[in-house]
Formats: C-alpha cells, sequence, structure tokens
C-alpha cells in the first residue's frame, strides 16, 4: 500500500512540475509556433487582397455602342476595343487561375490547416492545467489522472506531428508565391503578343488611309494616297477660281483675310470644301493655292533641276530661251510635270482677262515664281528680291505667255468632275504656232510678224511691284 502511494505522489509531482514549467513544447516546437503565426499572417494578408483585388475587377460592364463611322479614328477605336476585349478575357483568365492556385491555398492555409494546428496547441495546454487539478484528488483518481496524462502525451505527440510536418512542407507553401508570379508573368506574356499583333494592322490602317493632310507633304506621296493625277488643293482652287475670280483685280497680290485663309487650308486639308464658302472670296482660294504650293517640301519645278531653269533664264536669244525651257520642263518627273501644266494652262487662261484683273504674265510670274521654284541654299533677302526673282520671273512669265506651245492641245481642269469649270481653249492662238531654231530665216521672219513680242519684267517694275505688293 504504501509502494503504490509513492508511486502515485511521485506520477503527481512529475506532472504538476510540468503544469509549473512556463512552456510544454521544446525548444525547437517553439520556434516552429513562431513560424506558424508569421505564416498565418502573411497568408491571411495575401488573401484578403488578392481577393479583394479579383473582386475589384468584377462586375465592369463595357457599354457596347453601335458606332457607325468611317473615320480611321473609329477603325482604331475598334481595333483597340477588340484588343482590350482579348486581354480582358486573358485578364479573366489571370484571375481564375490565381483564385484557383493561390488565394484558394492561401485561405486553406491560413484559416483551416494553421488553427488546427492552433487549436491542438490550447488543447494541450487546457489538458495540462486540467491534469494538475486532478492530481490533487488523491488516489482514488489515480486512473483517471494517469488516462488525463496518457490523452496529454498523445495529444503533444500529434501536435508535435503537425508542427514537423508544417516544416517540412513550408516549401511547398512558399511555391504558392512562385505560382503567382508565373501566373502573372504568363498572363504579361499573352497581353504582349496581343499587342503586338495589333501593333502592324494599326500601323496599317494609318499608312492607307487616304484622307492624310496635303499642306506641306511630298507631292508624289499626296497623289499616291489620294489616287489623283492633280494634287487636290490644286485642282479645288484652279476650278473655283475659274468660276469666280478671273476678273478680280489683283488675284495672287491682294493678301486674304488670314483666318478666311486659314480655315480653307484646314478644309482642303481634310478634302472637305464648301465651294459656295469661298465663292465671295477669290483672293483667300489664291492664297490658298499659293500656300499650298510653296509649303511643297521640295518646290513643284524640282531642287534637282534648279540650275538648269536659271541657265536657261539668261539665254539672251529668246528663241534659244525657249527652247532650253521647254527642254528643262520636259525632264521635269512625270507628277511635277501634270501639275505644273495643269497649273501653266490656268494661269494663261488668267492672262485673258488682264485687262479686269491687271495680271499680266509678269506680273503673275511676279506673285507665283517664288513659289514655285526656289534653291536650297539661303541667300540675303536684297539678293531674293532681285538677281534670283528676276530670274525667276524670267521663267515664268514666257511660259505662260507660250502655254500652248509648251503644252499643246487642250485641258480638262475640272478632272475630277466635281466643280463644273470649263474646258481650257486655245487662247493664245495668235502665237501658239511659236517657230523653233530649226526653221528657216524666212519662216522666222514670217512667223515674227505674226506673234507678240517676249515680254520679261525689268528691274524697275519688280521693286515697284514689291514695293506695292508689301
Amino acid at each position: 500500500m504504501k509502494k503504490q502511494f509513492n508511486r502515485m505522489r511521485q506520477l503527481a509531482n512529475q506532472t504538476v512540475g510540468r503544469a509549473e514549467k512556463t512552456e510544454v513544447l521544446s525548444e525547437d516546437l517553439l520556434q516552429v509556433e513562431k513560424r506558424l503565426e508569421l505564416v498565418k499572417q502573411v497568408s491571411h494578408s495575401t488573401h484578403k487582397k488578392l481577393t479583394a483585388c479579383l473582386q475589384g475587377q468584377q462586375g465592369v460592364d463595357v457599354e457596347k455602342r453601335s458606332v457607325r463611322s468611317p473615320s480611321v479614328s473609329w477603325k482604331m477605336l475598334k481595333l483597340c476595343g477588340e484588343t482590350q476585349e482579348k486581354m480582358a478575357q486573358e485578364l479573366i483568365l489571370f484571375e481564375f487561375t490565381v483564385e484557383r492556385d493561390v488565394v484558394e491555398p492561401l485561405y486553406e492555409l491560413a484559416e483551416v490547416e494553421i488553427p488546427n494546428i492552433q487549436k491542438q496547441r490550447k488543447h494541450l495546454a487546457k489538458l495540462l492545467t486540467g491534469n494538475a487539478g486532478v492530481c490533487a484528488k488523491g488516489e482514488h483518481l489515480r486512473e483517471e489522472m494517469e488516462e488525463a496524462a496518457n490523452r496529454m502525451e498523445i495529444c503533444r505527440d500529434q501536435l508535435s506531428a503537425d508542427m514537423y510536418n508544417f516544416v517540412a512542407k513550408e516549401i511547398d507553401y512558399a511555391s504558392y508565391f512562385q505560382t503567382l508570379i508565373e501566373v502573372q508573368a504568363e498572363y504579361h506574356r499573352k497581353s504582349l503578343e496581343l499587342l503586338q499583333n495589333i501593333l502592324p494592322q494599326i500601323k496599317a490602317y494609318q499608312e492607307t488611309w487616304v484622307e492624310k493632310p496635303c499642306y506641306g507633304k511630298p507631292l508624289e506621296e499626296h497623289l499616291a494616297l489620294s489616287g489623283r493625277d492633280i494634287a487636290f488643293p490644286i485642282e479645288a482652287c484652279v476650278t473655283m477660281l475659274l468660276e469666280c475670280g478671273m476678273q478680280e483685280e489683283g488675284l495672287f497680290r491682294v493678301a486674304p483675310s488670314a483666318s478666311k485663309l486659314k480655315k480653307l487650308k484646314a478644309s482642303l486639308d481634310c478634302g472637305v470644301l464648301d465651294v459656295q464658302e469661298y465663292s465671295a472670296d477669290p483672293h483667300a482660294i489664291a492664297g490658298a493655292l499659293k500656300s499650298y504650293l510653296r509649303e511643297l517640301p521640295e518646290p513643284l519645278m524640282t531642287f534637282e533641276l534648279y540650275d538648269e531653269w536659271i541657265q536657261a533664264s539668261n539665254i539672251q536669244d529668246q528663241d534659244k530661251r525657249l527652247q532650253a525651257l521647254l527642254a528643262t520642263c520636259e525632264k521635269l518627273p512625270l507628277a511635277n510635270g501634270n501639275n505644273f501644266k495643269y497649273l501653266i494652262k490656268f494661269l494663261a487662261k488668267l492672262d485673258d482677262f488682264q485687262d479686269e484683273n491687271k495680271m499680266t504674265p509678269g506680273n503673275i510670274a511676279i506673285v507665283l515664281g517664288p513659289n514655285l521654284l526656289w534653291t536650297t541654299q539661303e541667300g540675303n533677302i536684297t539678293e531674293m528680291m532681285t538677281t534670283v526673282s528676276l530670274q525667276i520671273v524670267g521663267i515664268i512669265e514666257p511660259i505662260i505667255q507660250h502655254a500652248d506651245w509648251f503644252f499643246p492641245g487642250e485641258i480638262e481642269f475640272n478632272v475630277t468632275g466635281n466643280y463644273g469649270s470649263p474646258v481650257h481653249t486655245n487662247h493664245n492662238a495668235n502665237y501658239s504656232s511659236m517657230p523653233s531654231p530649226d526653221m528657216d530665216h524666212s519662216e522666222r521672219k514670217h512667223s515674227d510678224q505674226g506673234r507678240r513680242p517676249l515680254s520679261v519684267a525689268t528691274d524697275n517694275m519688280m521693286l515697284e511691284f514689291y514695293k506695292k505688293d508689301g
């Protein structure tokens, strides 16, 4: 009996001793417990933020509007909208994958697995406390105490096993964050691929869009995009002037309203023109034509032929000068040649009304010549107003005077049929049979008697006209 009592007392002392200790786990398991709490906090926080982020993307409905417009902006918007829709699908796939492979496992870890371990820890502490009370009841409770101690050991072993299992599997839990980065990388890779695939289509729409600005753009580029032979601003302005401006005094010389000119240029730039609005303002139309010619990156008569034009103008013999000008004219590129011919034929027709408009071929050459031919080299303004300008006048004036010799035949000004202008007639019939240097002397003399002499502006006339023109 005494032996049993001593055994019971020894067991009770061991149990009480364990209860008096501040911790029931080993040092290693205490460290594991700290890691458990940290992982729980991180997992819970990450799960909460990812869930909020994914919920924020849901329920965002894009209003679908039926827009019918032939504009390039609409086409671009349509392409971009389709791209954004594909990216949204990728985003949905990305969110679903994150939900399945990251958010749910994190929730399971933070809200189920770790809390279960912590619940066992609390249960162990409770059992330990309960065992201390049981030991005080004495010998009659020995069996109950032993049973409680056994349960405590089982719980301790289970808790230790769970903690060690957690440590062993912690690398698997960490892989959830690796999965998150991999899923994000795949989402961005697919999004980048979508954007790279759509960029060539957007560029192609931009390059093939016909309604591009024409002012300040190369002539050939504008003609190729618009499918025209005559530049739109040239044909539009010429046909309108044929209707309303041929008898306007000082045409091409009188400055138009700056605001009206700016508006007309802008409307021509986008291919829209209200003929009725500008029919009462021929000076604005003439100004828009001059601006287009001057704003070409290369003059209509080209940089390449500049020296040849100047050399031809310096020839003293007028017949040889005409032949040299004709030879140079024939060297113009096709696009430049067609538009130059069109313009010269119009200016020759304008000369028919010089009694009303006061614009002789010399006057026309003075105001339009610098817009048809200029050099890439910059000189001082005095030189530009005298020597160079006089040379250019000496080129343009005879070409206007002898337009039907340089460009035989009639011309249809209303090329596209949009403006209803008249067909050019052979208004220079009195000298359309301009003799060539191949004629013999008697034929040349007879022909000279039937035509007007070549008119070239003098220095005094040039300076006076510039003075008037400001």
